[in-house]
């Protein structure tokens, strides 16, 4: 391919001009392969030489799990507020404000209802992209309702997280949503509605210390970073060298944190077939 390679002057190997349009090739965060977009995008966000998973957007995530044109949201218009005046080297509310232009949602958590091969679900996925798919009273207030509602309706709970943990800026009513989550995953638990846990990468902090650990079934994507404290804050905390692999899904299913590692295209499948075994 000598027209990829260039000199300074911008010419190909064989002295002609060109020009590379702008976003048509993307480097692996994980091989560094030089890959053409198209061709990760038909593959689900996927890089076809290391099977690493890029980070994708709730719509394509929705799209990914549920049928196509099943989803309806709940609660779109529920939106954060700063009962703390929290201001760090930018304003709470200026953060917030900030997220929700970039996003065009009013939080970092979207639920809802659809179907998966006809079954029922109802569904939850972080948004990463808002402030780091980070769980403040709103999040939980969203996780409480989507759980309240599965157990009324006797339809199985999905919740897809991408997290750095509970949201400082909110305090201990951050803290609080730990708590609460689980103990709206407790009731549904007691009637015998099933919760499937998708961890994606990232999940961190009280997202993982909390409900999403405590899925029926508990779903990674392969090389999904998964723990409490980040790795390196675990380092200079013991003073020792963390295990290859360490807070990886792989790592986490050898330990017995994880029941299953399934590749993005794989997801959908799976969930039909674990609905249809824990289907009443």
């Amino acid at each position: 391919m000598a027209w990829f390679k260039k000199d300074k002057s911008g010419r190909s190997a064989d002295g002609k001009r060109f020009k590379i349009p702008e976003g048509l090739w993307l480097k692996c965060d994980s091989c560094k392969e030089v890959i053409y977009r198209k061709e990760i995008e038909k593959n689900a966000k996927v890089c076809p030489k290391c099977n690493y998973h890029f980070p994708i957007s709730v719509d394509e995530r929705i799209a990914l799990i549920l049928d196509e044109g099943s989803f309806k949201e709940w609660d779109a218009g529920l939106s954060p507020m700063d009962p703390l005046n929290f201001k760090d080297s930018a304003r709470y509310r200026d953060r917030l404000k900030a997220a929700q232009e970039k996003t065009r949602r009013r939080e970092a958590m979207v639920i809802g209802e659809g179907m998966i091969n006809h079954l029922p679900v109802i569904i939850g996925v972080f948004n990463f992209s808002f402030m780091g798919g980070s769980m403040g009273s709103v999040v939980g207030e969203k996780i409480l309702r989507a759980a309240e509602r599965a157990a009324e309706r006797r339809w199985p709970l999905i919740l897809v997280s991408s997290s750095g943990g509970a949201r400082m800026q909110e305090g201990i009513l951050s803290l609080m949503q730990m708590a609460k989550t689980s103990a709206a995953l407790g009731r549904l638990a007691e009637v015998k509605v099933p919760f499937f846990s998708i961890l994606t990468d990232p999940t961190f902090g009280g997202v993982t210390a909390s409900f999403a650990m405590l899925g029926d079934m508990i779903i990674a994507e392969p090389k999904a970073l998964i723990g409490f404290a980040g790795p390196r804050v675990i380092e200079q905390t013991i003073k020792q060298q963390l295990p290859e692999g360490f807070q990886r899904s792989e790592f986490l299913m050898d330990h017995g944190m994880v029941d299953l590692i399934l590749e993005r295209k794989k997801l959908k499948q799976t969930l039909a077939k674990l609905l249809a075994f824990f289907s009443p």
